[in-house]
Order: structure tokens, then sequence, then C-alpha cells
């Protein structure tokens, strides 16, 4: 089986270090209040803009000047370094298809990422894969594992098969069409079986 994984807030914990850095931002840099107790309004992936009222400029400035640091910072999820090396061992391909952005002011995407995952076996990464419908269907993906609610429904109705990683931004979210995972001792056991 061809699998598909995601990387932040799917194979790594992303948003500690984002959400760390955004509030260094906004309160040092732009004066203001940080994200005053608000992690509660996570609900999609576009955080930064519900959570600081930040637009696209911002967003931008906010990029070139920590995501270096966001990236170098994320933790391996428990058991992921562990369940996908065991999948791979039993001889399932395994692609990372992440949203990573490339080209940011002082931040090699690609060689923080591979040294991220220097202990996983995998066969392919891809970076900046804003489509990863694009992406799944060119690698022949069978399986896509993924925290995104909405790339798991756009996957689903084109016949890929998702497992919707829970978190924060997608927890209050009910699709029987969407098989849940929390964790990837789980995955591990629903793969094997």
């Amino acid at each position: 089986m061809r699998i598909g994984i995601d990387i932040d807030d799917t194979t790594v914990i992303t948003v500690n270090s984002m959400i760390k850095y955004a509030d260094i931002f906004d309160t040092q840099i732009l004066g203001r209040t940080g994200t005053n107790g608000n992690l509660g309004l996570i609900k999609n992936r576009y955080y930064l803009k519900v959570l600081y009222g930040w637009d696209d400029k911002t967003k931008s400035n906010f990029f070139n000047r920590y995501y270096r640091n966001v990236l170098e910072e994320c933790k391996m999820m428990p058991d992921a370094i562990k369940v996908i090396n065991n999948l791979k061992d039993k001889g399932h391909e395994i692609y990372f298809i992440t949203a990573r952005l490339l080209g940011i002011k002082d931040c090699d995407t690609e060689t923080i990422t591979k040294q991220t995952l220097k202990d996983i076996n995998y066969d392919k990464l891809v970076i900046h894969a804003s489509d990863k419908l694009k992406y799944c269907k060119e690698l022949g993906i069978d399986l896509f594992i993924e925290d995104s609610y909405e790339t798991c429904k756009e996957l689903e109705e084109n016949n890929i098969k998702t497992l919707l990683m829970t978190t924060k931004m997608n927890e209050s979210i009910i699709d029987e069409n969407i098989e849940r995972v929390n964790n990837w001792s789980e995955i591990g056991e629903k793969l094997n079986r």
C-alpha cells in the first residue's frame, strides 16, 4: 500500500512552537496582546489569522522572522517513528506530503524537514504541496493520514482513503464518512488489522 502522511500536527507537533513564536511576534514586535488565552478559538488551519487578526502581510513578516525557529522546535508525536518504520518494514511505501512553505527568508525548509524525519525510513518527501489531492493522484496514494478535515474530505471525495488525526482544530467536526485517529499507536493498530 502507498501511504501518504502529512507532517505538521500529524507526524510532529507544530502548533506549540507556532503559538510560542506567534505570541512573541504579536506582543514584542507588534505591541499587541498575544493569544490572550483564546486557544479555544482554534477551529481550522488558519488559526494565526483567527487568534491574532493578522493580515497576509503581517503573517508573511511573522514567517520571515520565525518560521525557521518554529520548524526546528517541532517535536515528533509519540510512537510516530516506531509505527511509520514498522509500516515501511512491512512493505508499505511511505510518502510525506506537506504544505510546509518554501522560499522563506533564512529558512531552508527542506533541510530542516529532512533533519526532523531523519529517524524515519520513507520513500519520498514532497514540500509546499498546497494541492495534496494532485500529489496523491500523481503518486498513487491509497491512504492519507492528515490533520486537516478539509483535505481529508477532498481526498475521500476522490476515492482516496484517509485517517483524520484529531487535533484542537478539528475535534468538534462530526462527519461519519471520515475515520478519525487520536495517536500513532491507534494508527498502527488500524493498519496492522
